[in-house]
């Protein structure tokens, strides 16, 4: 069996829409993922802007400890609905919640990965507080698959 993450808001390699734009809706998009691994005890959920005039990208959505029942986040999930047990932690925008798209305009288009993965443990050691480096950083040894769906967004302003 195949891991795989599909969505009712992106299309692979598709155009963000609005309402996953900062200055737009700013809300989580609907996930949906099965064919995790045996072994997965949990699930977690990034999203990541490579592509940030930064030197290090820009984390826009870090999640952890959603349990292994749970395969789907609706839409606008962040911050109102995420399963329980379940822990947001800090975006580069300081909240511990989603937040959308928001380049700065004219600087081209910017990749947004939106990765689920599959983990080997039910619980990591993080908080609302935790970094995107840190949520990186203890996915990197407790992961025992990914899938993601890549969307693209530029701000023309």
């Amino acid at each position: 069996m195949t891991f795989t993450v599909i969505s009712n808001d992106l299309i692979d390699g598709g155009t963000l829409p609005d309402t996953q734009v900062y200055a737009g809706g700013n809300r989580s998009p609907h996930l949906q993922w099965s064919g995790a691994p045996e072994g997965t005890q949990s699930y977690a959920v990034t999203c990541f802007d490579p592509d940030a005039p930064t030197g290090s990208g820009f984390w826009h959505w870090t999640v952890a400890n959603i349990p292994a029942d749970v395969t789907e986040l609706a839409t606008g999930a962040s911050g109102h609905a995420m399963p329980a047990g379940s822990v947001e932690g800090r975006t580069d925008f300081s909240p511990s919640v989603y937040g959308g798209a928001a380049p700065p305009p004219g600087h081209g288009p910017h990749r947004y990965i939106f990765t689920v993965y599959a983990v080997d443990v039910p619980h990591l050691d993080l908080t609302p507080d935790s970094s995107g480096a840190f949520f990186g950083f203890n996915l990197h040894f407790h992961a025992l698959a990914k899938t993601s769906i890549t969307c693209i967004y530029e701000n023309r302003g």
